[in-house]
């Protein structure tokens, strides 16, 4: 075990070997007691954690933090990895000649010299060549449980949509948030609630049509909404303080004023005259 944990320092061997022997290490029996309990399912957890950092170091745009997400990342898959050795199913080699040679079955117009595609072509052939490989018994297989409402919504437009049920084009989508609008009003005057929470339901799906269509991810819309409303929230919450009154004391009209001036202080912001107008 010496001569193994000397050679994590071995400058000589390449950094992928490297973290394979340290995760072995970790869990060997000579290694680390908190590495040693862990399961695939007590990992979940930092697995979801580590992915969310690489999300959001790729959203502010920071390349020393993305490469240190992306490690962090690559340790967990690792982790995994290690454990399946173990258990005698795969290793960490495995896992990585099956994405190797996914990546080449699923791209012929590459590898085997056939038409270019365009990137929408690409993403339908690519749904197709799972299909007729039999590796998944329907076009909506393979979508994660756990995975966002709004990006399911986005996939299983854009799976739907690789064979061809799918809205022409953007008007189209409109006219669908048009019509759902007006059943969410007709639910409203029903009270349904069961109702109600359907139609709502139907909407955001087609919100996130709408986002497909003009090739915006819905998520990353949303989150960058939710950013943005909470930067001109805090500025509002700290003109409500300098007052030296209680948001209660302010009218809503009072309120409304104060975020459209904020809103105007924001690079790029146009006039509005609604709260939930951000």
């Amino acid at each position: 075990m010496s001569e193994l944990k000397s050679r994590v320092t071995d400058p000589n061997l390449p950094p992928w070997e490297r973290l394979k022997l340290v995760m072995s290490i970790l869990r060997s029996s000579d290694g680390c007691a908190w590495d040693q309990k862990q399961t695939h399912h007590s990992l979940i957890p930092y697995l979801i954690e580590e992915s969310y950092e690489v999300v959001e170091a790729i959203e502010a745009d920071n390349a020393d933090e993305l490469r240190e997400e992306l490690g962090d990342l690559l340790c967990q898959i690792v982790f995994h990895a290690q454990i399946a050795d173990e258990k005698g199913k795969f290793d960490a080699d495995d896992a990585v000649e099956g994405i190797v040679q996914k990546l080449i079955t699923r791209h012929p117009h590459v590898f085997e010299k056939r038409a270019e595609l365009a990137p929408q072509q690409v993403r339908d052939q690519w749904e197709r060549l799972k299909i007729a490989n039999g590796e998944k018994p329907s076009v909506l297989s393979g979508l994660p449980k756990s995975m966002p409402a709004l990006t399911m919504a986005y996939r299983i437009g854009e799976k739907a949509g690789g064979v061809g049920f799918d809205w022409p084009d953007a008007d189209r989508v409109f006219d669908k948030l048009t019509e759902e609008m007006d059943e969410i009003r007709r639910a409203i005057k029903s009270a349904d609630s069961s109702n109600l929470e359907e139609e709502i339901g139907d909407f955001l799906f087609a919100a996130s049509s709408l986002a497909r269509k003009l090739m915006v991810e819905p998520e990353t819309a949303l989150k960058r909404a939710l950013t943005k409303f909470r930067l001109r929230f805090s500025g509002l919450e700290e003109e409500v303080r300098h007052s030296q009154r209680d948001f209660d004391q302010f009218s809503l009209e009072e309120l409304e004023a104060i975020w459209q001036r904020l809103k105007s202080q924001s690079t790029g912001d146009r006039p509005g005259t609604d709260p939930s107008d951000l």
